[in-house]
């Protein structure tokens, strides 16, 4: 153990200096280290008072801090901070009460307190935006429920893998036949707040165009044929745009059209459609591509939603429009390490498995769903701390 704990330390050491030098990558490697450090060192009855007690109390608390406006009051106090009974009459919360959950707080480093007054952090600064907030009620309201029912749906279930969109831990656990997306539109505030928890979950991180990641200048505006007027890029299913404007916008030379697909009320529901620096159109990808010989067709987290049979029929519809030996096709999707899983891959991958009864891929599975489909696995690409990867493949010669 104690060699263990010293190497840990000593690549924290070495990690630490790489940080101090903003290389990429580095933050989440002493993140990562520091995992290693508690899980060497906690011993069972600390595992257990963690995961058991402190964790499932800090989500709690955080649902908590949404109802009263807790962190937005921290923030609004800077740097002076707030004592406890002023904060108990901003919240309402008996000061007591109110002091009791703080202290859980600071004990789990969310907020800090100092000089008899309690100070909000970077950490409890960045909670406080809205899709945050929105992010913590659908975690809590929605997620966390789900994940509670595990043990006793997969004992019902004979330990077997859920096969269908409506009877799996999700639908257990809030009582529906619904599948998750027509559920969430029911019930409203939840889409809004699923919403909100998808544009925080790649808040900060790195966009598949970013230097260093996918090399857009050498595979795809190298080689472009513009001599049809055809589309440089396509991105299939690919929401109100979020991804496809900024791209246009980190490469505005990039050369052809660049063009938004996806289903009619999605594509209705965009304002001002002629200021957009793209094309939009209406288009299921269960039918087959309109656009023929583009350049590349993007696709971001769209395969995961589906099971193998349905999303092999999406690539099949795709794959009549490629050009052979010119046209890319780009999945923006996790690759599950199978010796080395991350957090953030494992975390979505349970996500799926609580509420869409299908799974985030390892990299044998996504060339396996390749392979049937007709098309050629090329390369992955991989950026440090960011949990999805762009796959890239072409037609099958």
């Amino acid at each position: 153990m104690a060699t263990s704990v010293t190497s840990i330390l000593e690549r924290i050491a070495a990690a630490g200096k790489t940080y101090e030098g903003n290389e990429i990558g580095s933050r989440e490697l002493l993140i990562e280290l520091g995992r290693d450090l508690v899980a060497t060192l906690e011993i069972p009855s600390e595992f257990l008072q963690r995961s058991f007690w402190a964790e499932p109390a800090l989500s709690a608390h955080c649902k908590f801090a949404v109802q009263v406006k807790l962190f937005q009051h921290l923030q609004d106090a800077g740097s002076a901070g707030v004592n406890p009974s002023d904060l108990a009459k901003k919240t309402g919360v008996d000061v007591v009460l109110l002091q009791r959950i703080m202290r859980h707080l600071i004990a789990m480093k969310v907020v800090s307190f100092s000089n008899g007054r309690f100070l909000g952090t970077p950490l409890s600064h960045g909670l406080a935006a809205d899709n945050y907030q929105k992010s913590i009620d659908f975690c809590y309201d929605v997620a966390r429920p789900s994940f509670n029912g595990f043990p006793e749906f997969f004992k019902k279930t004979e330990y077997k893998l859920p096969t269908s969109l409506t009877e799996g831990p999700f639908q257990t656990a809030h009582g529906t036949e619904l599948p998750f997306f027509p559920w969430l539109v029911t019930t409203p505030p939840h889409l809004d707040e699923f919403d909100a928890f998808m544009s925080a979950y790649r808040a900060g991180k790195a966009n598949w165009f970013d230097q260093g990641f996918y090399p857009v200048a050498e595979r795809l505006v190298g080689g472009f044929d513009g001599s049809n007027n055809e589309a440089f890029l396509v991105d299939v299913g690919g929401g109100r745009g979020h991804d496809a404007q900024q791209f246009v916008a980190q490469h505005a030379s990039h050369p052809g059209k660049v063009i938004l697909q996806d289903r009619e009320p999605v594509i209705a529901s965009i304002q001002d459609k002629r200021k957009l620096p793209f094309e939009s159109q209406v288009h299921d990808f269960f039918t087959p591509q309109p656009i023929k010989a583009a350049r590349a067709y993007f696709l971001h987290s769209i395969i995961h939603d589906w099971d193998d049979e349905n999303g092999i029929r999406i690539l099949e519809n795709l794959k009549l429009a490629l050009k052979p030996g010119y046209s890319r096709l780009l999945l923006n999707e996790i690759v599950l390490s199978e010796e080395k899983p991350t957090i953030a891959a494992t975390s979505m991958d349970m996500m799926m498995l609580a509420h869409m009864a299908v799974r985030e891929r390892t990299e044998a599975e996504w060339k396996g769903i390749l392979e049937k489909a007709g098309l050629k696995f090329l390369k992955i690409y991989n950026y440090p701390g960011v949990a999805e990867s762009v796959i890239e493949a072409e037609l099958e010669a």
